[in-house]
């Protein structure tokens, strides 16, 4: 295609759906120039109840089209109906989380100093910039712009272009839920546009979720040009089963867990670290589950699994999984590319891993798991920390004290005890190490894109220090 359309393909066909053309700069700037006059003129001065309210109405936006919306996911990246139809839940409760709890999380903080009065308010910052990926089209983009829109800003979304519909869509919920003109745009556009919105004056902020090349470019941008950022880079989330841990749960939540989105998830477990004395129960158990995974067309309401979003993604996998075997891995389940049309990956199951291998310290983003068997607890995690990411972990064990206070051990952002991981807009979001940059949702989340004030009032005849020894 020309430098000036994106052309979209479904993953599961290979057939072309649709043909977007990219905004031409001048274009961005004025949207951009658009979001700053309404977040000065119309969003900013609205108190934080009346932007909550709205905020809250996104929720009903989304529910009004899920089934709409739901197909535009499935066929842009290829996430199974049910799952894409979940992703729209999930978007409007956390709407409504927000809606709520609002007040609460941005109410000034008081603080006890020589003044009369003195406190801490939250105060937004101006338009913020959001560059989001594919694989969760509707929940990356509303998790990082309900939260920034709901403190004050205004938001920019530059969706990936993979999945333009999806971006017009969120934009279109949006619309739909009655918000003033101007406080959220979608812009459609190459990288030299994102730079350059970057550089502006305009743009006060950056929110990025992706890869962690690409988030170093962002952060390297977003630094040169004085700008707050706030980046989500993916994790190696370990999966860790001690000895005491139910199996037949452990092995089915881990299952599941990795081949959601076929495997294409940020949060999900990416190596299972097993204690020795439960591995061969372990692994029978998880083999077993990951074969009752219906691989398929993503439109069946019944499959679980469906392609990857395009054939570079199959063959990235492919190329991780290949160089493991390479290296001595057995293969307990070898899936592998499906011939034909579309994107297909069937699972793959490998044991006798180790650091060496791709699989180890890259992120696996498509359906194969690695089993690494570890003699104890002090190994488990050792191994869970040995990597670069740092985004999520979950432990499987009976006995929660201990697992309290092995959750203090982990590296990362957010411990699960007899849980996959997963996102909660009530709780932070986000990772350490490559995984990461800040934080999203919750209080924290909605905090990180405003001007953090410290205000102090005095009388005019109060007795204060007029300078500090």
């Amino acid at each position: 295609m020309g430098r000036n359309v994106v052309e979209t393909i479904n993953p599961a066909t290979g057939e072309k759906l649709a043909t977007f053309p990219l905004i031409a700069m001048e274009k961005a700037m004025d949207a951009a120039g658009n979001a700053n006059d309404a977040y000065r003129n119309k969003w900013r001065v609205l108190s934080l109840a009346d932007r909550a309210s709205y905020i809250g109405s996104i929720a009903k936006s989304l529910r009004e089209r899920k089934d709409e919306y739901g197909k535009i996911i499935t066929q842009e990246m290829g996430k199974p109906i049910v799952q894409s139809e979940n992703e729209i839940e999930k978007c409007a409760w956390t709407a409504e989380v927000l809606a709520k709890n609002a007040e609460v999380w941005l109410k000034d903080d008081l603080a006890e100093t020589d003044a009369e009065n003195a406190y801490v308010t939250f105060q937004p910052l101006g338009v913020i910039l959001g560059v989001m990926p594919w694989n969760f089209p509707f929940w990356q983009a509303l998790r990082a712009a309900m939260p920034a829109m709901l403190a004050g800003n205004t938001f920019i979304l530059r969706h990936s272009n993979t999945c333009p519909a999806c971006a017009l869509a969120v934009e279109e919920s949006i619309v739909n839920a009655g918000f003033p003109d101007g406080v959220f745009h979608t812009i459609i556009s190459n990288h030299e546009t994102i730079a350059q919105l970057i550089a502006s004056d305009v743009i006060r902020g950056v929110t990025f979720t992706g890869s962690v090349a690409a988030g170093r470019s962002i952060a390297d941008l977003a630094g040169k040009n004085l700008k707050k950022f706030v980046l989500e880079l993916g994790g190696s989330d370990p999966f860790i089963v001690l000895e005491d841990a139910n199996i037949g749960e452990a092995a089915k939540a881990g299952a599941v867990g990795r081949l959601l989105n076929a495997g294409q998830s940020c949060d999900k477990p990416k190596r299972f670290i097993v204690v020795k004395k439960n591995a061969e129960e372990f692994t029978r158990r998880f083999v077993e589950e990951i074969q009752n995974q219906k691989v398929g067309d993503p439109m069946d309401r019944t499959t679980d699994v469906g392609p990857l979003v395009d054939k570079a993604a199959v063959e990235q996998v492919d190329g991780q999984v290949k160089d493991a075997l390479s290296k001595g891995a057995k293969a307990l389940l070898l899936g592998g590319p499906r011939s034909g049309k579309g994107s297909f990956y069937d699972p793959t199951v490998l044991s006798n891993v180790d650091r060496t291998m791709r699989v180890m310290n890259e992120e696996v983003f498509g359906p194969a798991a690695p089993i690494c068997i570890v003699e104890n607890e002090v190994e488990a995690i050792r191994v869970a920390n040995d990597t670069n990411y740092g985004l999520g972990a979950s432990i499987w064990t009976e006995k929660l004290e201990r697992a309290s206070s092995l959750a203090g051990k982990i590296e990362s952002g957010t411990v699960f005890v007899n849980c996959q991981m997963q996102s909660d807009p009530r709780l932070p979001f986000g990772g350490i190490k490559n995984s990461g940059v800040g934080r999203e949702l919750s209080g924290y989340g909605l905090k990180e894109f405003v001007n953090i004030k410290a205000v102090q009032v005095f009388s005019s005849n109060s007795q204060h220090p007029t300078a500090i020894p």
